[in-house]
């Protein structure tokens, strides 16, 4: 075990309160000597993901946000609506750390030769907590990054590239073909792009500007859907058609979109229908939320037949679903292809408190396409 190793680290901090507050904070918290069989991480760098800010503010009001503390050592307060506090009872009381994964250097290890091995390597890490200037992580559960890789390129190497490989994986499990995908200009969307391209896979893509169009067609997307043009229902029915999409990834969750991929997925079925059911086709449709970019309801207004599914997709069930053996395969592709595939563009980078900043908050938690904030929790 390394001497020198730190006392004690700054770590971000939600808790929602009894009243219905919630705080946001940074700790100081004591960092214990490694396990055996674990390591301690200098976190370098860890994105804020949409997921990450379900347990950053849950379903607190940021109209509320209020903020104090000093600049090195920020606090913000928000009110939590009545009705949402019966969803949060568990957590009430609870001080819990954020970021769900993250990247940096393993700086002591425990006893155990797989630990040992660690000191000094490149590593990124998964499991929460990674909001950190320290993260002590089993050694085993730590992806040893390729030599030359720094932290910023590693920090988003498991949710994205996981949650993308998880999709072709899924469709190709539940006998699918071809799949649909929304907020497809996201991190995840082009590597989702560059894999169905990698293997040949038919992919149609879903996005809302002309701009975001213009990119994924320049990095070779031959199907992009703009779902603010007046033609939208029209080409993603062509573009079903002519991929034979039966399966859809929805991000945004909230509003009608869920539905008019169906419809369209049935329209295009028909177009090849030998004769009228009333019942509708009986090819299977299937669209899975992942994502809730739009936090309205989901809206389906029926007119697709009977054989048809919505539910939620979750990468760590998923994980669960294919096993270790399989899961390992799919890391060590994310590792051979990290700065290809499965690269990741960031267009802001903070510390700890400059993602507690009222701009940045008011930036990040719009969850727009292609503003992604990395934190370095051990910037100055």
């Amino acid at each position: 075990m390394t001497p020198t190793m730190p006392r004690t680290g700054l770590q971000l901090r939600s808790l929602v309160k009894a009243d219905g507050e919630l705080e946001v904070s940074l700790a100081e918290t004591d960092i214990a000597a490694p396990a055996a069989d674990e390591v301690l991480i200098r976190v370098e760098a860890a994105p804020i993901n949409p997921s990450d800010l379900g347990l950053l503010f849950g379903p607190a009001d940021l109209g509320t946000l209020r903020f104090s503390g000093s600049d090195a050592r920020p606090v913000l307060t928000a009110r939590v609506p009545e009705r949402a506090m019966r969803g949060l009872a568990r957590r009430i009381g609870q001080s819990m750390p954020v970021g769900n994964e993250g990247a940096g250097v393993v700086v002591a290890a425990g006893e155990s030769p797989a630990a040992q091995a660690l000191l000094g390597k490149t590593v990124a890490a998964i499991g929460g907590a990674m909001y950190s200037q320290y993260r002590t992580v089993a050694a085993d559960e730590c992806l040893v990054l390729p030599d030359g890789t720094t932290p910023t390129e590693g920090a988003s190497c498991f949710v994205n590239p996981l949650t993308s490989l998880g999709m072709t994986e899924t469709m190709r499990l539940e006998g699918h073909t071809a799949l649909v995908h929304t907020a497809a200009a996201s991190n995840l969307g082009r590597m989702l792009n560059r894999i169905c391209i990698a293997d040949g896979i038919g992919l149609v893509n879903i996005v809302r500007r002309p701009e975001q169009q213009a990119l994924l067609r320049s990095e070779g997307a031959r199907y992009v859907c703009n779902s603010s043009s007046p033609d939208f229902l029209a080409e993603l029915t062509d573009a079903v058609a002519a991929t034979g999409a039966t399966i859809a990834f929805d991000a945004v969750g909230g509003g009608r979109l869920a539905g008019q991929i169906l419809a369209c997925m049935e329209a295009a079925i028909n177009r090849k229908a030998g004769e009228y059911s009333r019942y509708g086709s009986n090819v299977h449709k299937q669209v899975y939320l992942y994502g809730n970019l739009d936090l309205a309801p989901t809206e389906i207004s029926r007119g697709f037949g009977m054989a048809w599914g919505v539910g939620g997709w979750l990468l760590f069930p998923f994980l669960n679903r294919i096993g270790p053996t399989r899961t390992r395969e799919l890391k060590q592709r994310i590792v051979d292809e990290l700065k290809t595939t499965f690269a990741s563009d960031h267009s802001h980078e903070v510390s700890l408190a400059g993602a507690l900043k009222p701009e940045a908050i008011a930036d990040y938690s719009r969850r727009a396409t292609q503003s992604k904030y990395l934190i370095l929790p051990n910037r100055g």
